[in-house]
């Protein structure tokens, strides 16, 4: 099941009936630029990610996270009343 050519070709009839041809045209290039722009962020973060696997994998090193030493302790004093 699916869109048959028969449909697709009455959806897009309709289409052009409601929105004009100008309107359509372009709808089309904005849908085509966001599809465009929505692939080569996808394909960006896949390198990134290969990128980031691939130094650790080649002896990189983890995030170093410092821990805090203080021993500071806060006390509430609370004036008699």
């Amino acid at each position: 099941m699916g869109i048959g050519f028969r449909e697709l070709l009455i959806i897009l009839v309709i289409a052009l009936v409601l929105f004009g041809a100008k309107k359509l045209k372009t709808v089309g290039s904005d849908l085509g630029s966001a599809v465009k722009g929505f692939k080569k962020a996808m394909s960006d973060g896949e390198d990134e990610q290969n990128k980031q696997l691939s130094d650790l994998a080649n002896g990189g090193k983890d995030a170093d996270f410092q821990e805090k030493t203080s021993t500071s302790t806060k006390t509430d004093s609370k004036p008699s009343v």
